[in-house]
């Protein structure tokens, strides 16, 4: 009796004792932040602060010991002396390669993805694609198209072997006017992108169309921190601004907007009045029951001209410069707009269904000349490329963890694109057709299934996953005599199968092995009339982390891919050609190490042997196809207010036909970026090429004829590298 006397006279005390303590936390700048935790060590009370910092901590009394923890921010222990209301100011923690750790994951590019997109600055569209390891890109046709796309030995064109999404939905075009698996990223403001999901080859049951040599899959921020407009100017009448707006942050919803608009006259002779708007929109929503919901809007337009690809002879005799051009009235315009939908349905704390739709509008209309006047002497060899497309799909995923052990995934979803009037046309000056090469509507539909089960026992994790992808594919020919509307239908079933040992929380090894492939051209399919249209590939990755020191983050793989026959859509000829087996095998190396608290050294190898299985020894190159390539570089960041970059690559020599007697030459060009942030301003300056080195950034084995030639001629023709560009960039926040 005495003792529960106590106990309640003890616990009357405390309640009498212990009150509230209100507060707000800010960052070094002196801004709110939001969803810190404050951790009362005594009475085991906690609470987090909302959008403006402000945070109400109960059960709180003298001499208490809190505790501020926020990710990317130093952990603070403070007594109190009173309970008057308390500022806490957090202090930005430099990034520590030695807390990051060699998780059981079979997608370990993510880490490295985290740690890449964390220490080095990403200033526009093609620094995101060349976030990925081993990737390496070209622009040919003025910075309004696509980058073409080297990945693993593959010349993936545009994106025909590389699955592009962007929060889920596709990037790739099928049955596109230029390529197929044309994918254009110029739509995403880099600003955006908070994370990105990469690996190579076709490892998992919810990849599907063109994940061949690899996939990427970009997830734009759900929130800002902060709001800013930012100010870009530099060469060649180089201007461009960035505005992000945060319209809302509160605990469970957040809303911003960013618009983005650039212009330049590019460094070719021939200017190429570029300028390209991009305006995006996001919600995000927390529900009461857990649920999340996320909807984003974005419209993107973009016009060019365009020098295109010039042969070495008329450089070479001094008709025109290396920044020269044959034929200056190419160029085009494009644009598109995005709905996209998002929800996360949470069961239970074992289940959830992960849930999207979306809905694209594009445009597209690009005029090229390749061979000049080869084909017609008088009025020259210009094609005009364009479409019409709307695409719908969804996609649902159901998420389970059975036990500790077992995890199954099931998925289903389905893709349509209605493309109108797709276009292949001869063309003068951009105005005048000519002649119509092709034309016709193309209306494509994928329907497809996966299911996947993780079983985890000790040390293993054993992942394995099987795909079903059905297609219908239709298309009617505006250019024939009578009404004609083709259809074949297509399935194929991937499976997958992954294994990971982890020895350590320091070391892991892979073995991942899988099915893969892409679709063709519509017009190709009614053209086999189905046969041989969706080219499969086989993969084999055999490879390990490794962490040797803290600070210190080692990842190597040998792989092997299998590409089966197929029959390609030229969509600048407007034919079908031939393409038979081949075989890619190589070694991946990359290395991650922290110098200092502030300084990062980067390094990543690929080496590729790439061949067709059907050709004779010595005709048995592939066009293109990387050797070898590398990426390194330095980082500065948390340097008193300085960051920044200096970054090499190196793409070597390379066979353009097949029997390497013509080689596109390689390169080597390294980039430079620096920047100073005081508060609320940050000035910096970002240079491409600092060496000034003149390079062919893209290059082909094209046979043409010139204005005063009788005779066609057959060598390289390129596309010029950027030379030396500086450009001054102001940025304010607030």
């Amino acid at each position: 009796m005495k003792f529960l006397f106590s106990f309640i006279l003890f616990i009357f005390s405390f309640a009498i004792n212990a009150q509230s303590l209100n507060g707000i936390v800010n960052d070094a700048d002196g801004k709110a932040s939001s969803e810190v935790l404050i951790r009362n060590l005594n009475s085991k009370t906690h609470a987090h602060s909302d959008a403006n910092g402000k945070f109400t901590l109960k059960g709180v009394q003298v001499n208490d010991s809190l505790v501020i923890t926020k990710k990317g921010f130093s952990t603070q222990k403070i007594k109190l002396t009173s309970l008057d209301f308390l500022t806490i100011s957090l202090e930005e923690k430099p990034f520590l390669l030695e807390e990051v750790k060699i998780g059981n994951n079979l997608k370990y590019l993510n880490t490295i993805s985290k740690i890449d997109f964390e220490i080095q600055p990403i200033s526009n569209s093609q620094d995101l694609l060349r976030k990925v390891p081993g990737l390496f890109i070209g622009q040919h046709a003025g910075g309004g198209k696509a980058e073409q796309i080297f990945l693993r030995g593959f010349d993936c064109d545009h994106g025909t072997d590389i699955n592009i999404t962007v929060d889920g939905m596709p990037v790739n075009m099928v049955s596109h006017a230029h390529g197929q698996g044309y994918s254009d990223l110029h739509f995403v403001i880099p600003e955006t992108v908070d994370n990105i999901d990469f690996d190579k080859g076709a490892y998992f049951a919810d990849k599907g169309d063109f994940t061949t040599a690899g996939y990427v899959g970009f997830n734009t921020k759900n929130a800002l921190q902060n709001s800013s407009i930012s100010f870009e100017g530099g060469q060649f009448d180089t201007f461009r601004t960035v505005a992000m707006f945060n319209l809302l942050n509160k605990e469970n919803q957040s809303a911003y907007f960013a618009g983005e608009y650039m212009m330049t006259d590019g460094y070719f002779d021939a200017p190429q009045n570029f300028n390209r708007i991009n305006l995006f929109g996001k919600y995000n929503a927390k529900m009461e029951n857990g649920d999340r919901l996320a909807i984003s809007v974005s419209h993107f337009k973009s016009q060019w001209d365009a020098s295109g690809q010039i042969p070495d002879r008329a450089v070479n005799d001094g008709t025109i410069s290396h920044f020269g051009a044959i034929d200056s009235n190419e160029g085009g315009n494009t644009d598109r707009t995005n709905f996209n939908l998002q929800y996360d349905a949470k069961i239970d704390e074992n289940t959830h269904i992960k849930s999207s739709a979306y809905l694209s509008k594009y445009d597209f209309e690009l005029y090229s000349n390749f061979t000049f006047f080869l084909n017609d002497p008088v009025n020259g060899d210009q094609i005009k490329q364009k479409e019409n497309r709307t695409i719908v799909g969804f996609q649902s995923e159901y998420d389970q963890k059975l036990n500790n052990q077992w995890r199954f995934k099931l998925g289903a979803g389905l893709r349509n694109d209605n493309n109108k009037d797709v276009e292949l046309s001869h063309t003068l000056n951009r105005k005048t057709v000519l002649e119509y090469l092709s034309l016709g509507t193309v209306n494509q539909t994928n329907l497809f299934t996966y299911s996947s089960l993780d079983f985890t026992s000790g040390k293993w994790l054993v992942n394995g996953g099987l795909r079903l992808d059905y297609f219908k594919f239709g298309y009617e020919d505006q250019l024939a005599a009578t009404y004609t509307n083709q259809t074949q239908t297509k399935a194929i079933v991937s499976p997958k199968l992954n294994f990971l040992y982890t020895q350590n929380d320091k070391l892991n090894y892979f073995l991942k092995l899988g099915k893969g492939f892409h679709s063709n051209d519509t017009r190709v399919v009614v053209a086999q009339k189905g046969e041989k249209i969706l080219p499969e590939t086989y993969g084999a990755d055999l490879g390990l982390n490794w962490k040797p020191f803290p600070r210190m983050i080692v990842n190597s793989a040998f792989w092997y891919l299998y590409l089966a026959q197929e029959f390609v859509y030229v969509g600048d000829e407007a034919v079908v050609e031939p393409s038979g087996k081949t075989e890619r095998k190589g070694f991946d190396f990359g290395i991650r190490y922290q110098l200092t608290n502030w300084l990062f050294w980067n390094a990543d190898y690929t080496y590729t042997h790439a061949r067709a299985i059907d050709e004779p020894k010595g005709n048995d190159y592939l066009p293109l196809a990387p050797k070898n390539t590398l990426m390194s570089g330095l980082s500065v960041k948390g340097l008193k207010g300085f960051s920044g970059s200096i970054r090499t690559r190196f793409l070597g020599d390379r066979p353009a036909n097949e029997d390497n007697s013509v080689v596109a030459k390689g390169y080597c060009i390294t980039d430079f970026s620096v920047n100073y942030q005081i508060k609320k301003v940050s000035i910096g300056v970002n240079i491409d090429n600092i060496f000034n080195t003149k390079w062919k950034e893209t290059q082909f084995l094209t046979e043409s004829r010139l204005a005063n030639e009788t005779d066609p001629v057959e060598e390289i023709h390129f596309t010029a590298g950027t030379p030396f560009n500086a450009r001054l960039i102001l940025k304010y926040m607030w």
